[in-house]
């Protein structure tokens, strides 16, 4: 009998190592500052933590230029300080995922440093290198405009120019070479021996990608991302790659494979279009993304998520759309970037109102796949608009009222990024201290749809309908398993509604609210009444 793997139905939180907590008063979040907070963590209910990189790296793209893909930088801490944090998870029922960039290194590391000195090192063909590069194709551009003017940047060392699509101080590796993918393989190899359980696949469409010259296999590009899983697979049971996959729906299948390559995909269409939803208070968009994805293969899912540590992108979503969440929920420049992207923390983006800040977690609750969020969006974390781009939402998370936040007790001149002192997002009013033993925090009602998901099997096993609705704010979305069925409604309006639902019950059940457990009397399942921005979920139980 099929058992779906562990991960379609995680919950997945993500996490900035250097800004999480700092353990020895440096004023660098570290792994001895993690491991301390596991408590926390474990206490959300969250089952999988993921890590942003925290490799050896000058610190340029917030770790994703990496210059030793061995080591652990040290101002996080040492190898052994990463690996008592991870039996420390372990012990907590919380499995572990680490960012994986296989895309390009910085240019400080040793490969960069040994190519560009020797073009008969075989270090040379571990990038991408031309002495007259190619034009550029119209769709080949940076992935930071206005930043970057172009993929490709002279080297006086070199006396040539090499392709990148991050930053120029990011050079692209040659996936075409096998020895690049074995030497990638080596790195997925060490990580795997300390115990953990899979990877984020950092820019998965360009490692297969046009690199300026050719692919990794022309006649089979996915055969790069089939082989990583494969390895994965044969070194832990049932370990995961998570895909950070921003293309149009179409093309998304492809990276599922016949569930032979990615186990998880970040789910880019819903965060859009829940906002877009949010914007219109109007709940068809969502119901459209649900649409227009592709049913994954067995074993795999979605990774369902409202913000991650980049900016919220929309360029690929209709214009129209776009338009309205950029008028509603970032309507100033500085609130974009890149001309595709809205650089803001959820709270902020809402209006600091844990009515709507609620709804948006019960939305992606709600769905099927594994729901991921970021920390310190379960307290309302802030955002700093004064930082550079996407800088403005990496901010040091806040555990109480005393200085920092908590998050260290050094001068704050050395931690990473500024932390938030003034404004209604100040640590001195968001945090998790004043939050913890409040009932109706926002904390404790993500833990609430947490813990609640958690408990019911149906959310994973259930039959899943998008009911209609007699009022098009509200979000309607239903499992059934033969003996009980949950309807999950959402009202994405700022008034109250009534509304009829066109969903069918077991007969002769009871009825009950999911989140309390209150008794619901049947008289009250023909017509729902949700105040404004209210949510609601029922279960109804053949006795």
């Amino acid at each position: 009998m099929f058992h779906e793997p562990w991960y379609t139905d995680a919950v997945i939180y993500g996490i900035d190592v250097e800004k999480f907590a700092d353990g020895n008063g440096d004023g660098i979040g570290d792994f001895i500052g993690l491991a301390e907070r596991l408590p926390y963590i474990a206490e959300l209910g969250v089952t999988c933590v993921w890590l942003l990189p925290f490799f050896g790296s000058p610190g340029r793209d917030n770790g994703y230029d990496v210059s030793d893909y061995y080591a652990v930088d040290p101002r996080m801490g040492t190898r052994d300080d990463f690996l008592f944090f991870l039996h420390r998870a372990g012990e907590h029922g919380i499995r572990v995922i680490i960012d994986l960039v296989a895309n390009h290194t910085s240019d400080q590391h040793p490969w960069f440093q040994a190519a560009r000195r020797d073009e008969k090192s075989r270090y040379r063909d571990y990038y991408v290198w031309h002495t007259d590069p190619p034009p550029v194709e119209p769709n080949t551009h940076s992935i930071f405009p206005g930043e970057e003017t172009s993929v490709w940047t002279y080297d006086e060392i070199a006396r040539a120019y090499y392709f990148h699509k991050f930053y120029s101080f990011q050079p692209d590796l040659n996936i075409a070479n096998r020895e690049v993918r074995e030497e990638i393989l080596r790195v997925i190899d060490y990580w795997l021996a300390f115990g953990i359980s899979g990877f984020r696949i950092d820019a998965a469409p360009l490692i297969i990608g046009d690199n300026g010259l050719h692919r990794a296999n022309p006649s089979d590009p996915h055969g790069v991302l089939r082989e990583m899983a494969l390895y994965v697979r044969e070194r832990r049971d049932q370990g995961v790659l998570l895909g950070e996959v921003n293309m149009p729906a179409e093309n998304l299948r492809n990276y599922f494979g016949d569930g032979d390559q990615m186990g998880l995909l970040f789910n880019f269409s819903l965060a859009c279009y829940v906002f877009a939803a949010l914007a219109r208070e109007d709940a068809s968009p969502i119901s459209n993304a649900e649409a227009l994805l592709p049913q994954p293969p067995p074993g795999c899912g979605w990774a369902n998520f409202l913000r991650n540590l980049d900016e919220l992108d929309f360029s690929r979503v209709p214009q129209d759309l776009r338009n309205d969440v950029f008028a509603t929920f970032a309507p100033k420049p500085e609130m974009q970037v890149y001309d595709r992207g809205v650089r803001r923390r959820l709270a902020p983006m809402l209006g600091g109102d844990q009515r709507r800040i609620e709804l948006a977690f019960a939305i992606i609750m709600a769905v099927r796949g594994a729901p991921l969020f970021v920390y310190g969006d379960e307290i309302g974390l802030g955002e700093d608009l004064s930082a550079n781009g996407r800088e403005a939402v990496r901010l040091p998370m806040q555990w109480d009222a005393s200085r920092n936040g908590g998050f260290s007790k050094a001068p704050a001149s050395r931690l990473p990024n500024r932390p938030l002192s003034d404004g209604p997002f100040s640590y001195k009013k968001v945090n998790v201290a004043a939050q913890q033993d409040d009932p109706d925090s926002l904390l404790n009602r993500v833990r609430g749809l947490i813990y609640t998901r958690r408990e019911n099997k149906i959310f994973s096993q259930g039959r899943i309908a998008c009911p209609t609705v007699s009022d098009k704010s509200v979000f309607a979305y239903s499992y059934q398993d033969g003996t009980q069925t949950a309807l999950l409604l959402h009202n994405l309006a700022n008034r109250k509604v009534r509304v009829e639902v066109d969903t069918t019950f077991p007969a002769e059940a009871s009825f009950r609210d999911l989140l309390t457990g209150a008794p619901i009397a049947p008289q009250d399942t023909e017509r729902f009444e949700l105040g404004p921005y209210a949510y609601q979920w029922i279960v109804a139980r053949r006795e």
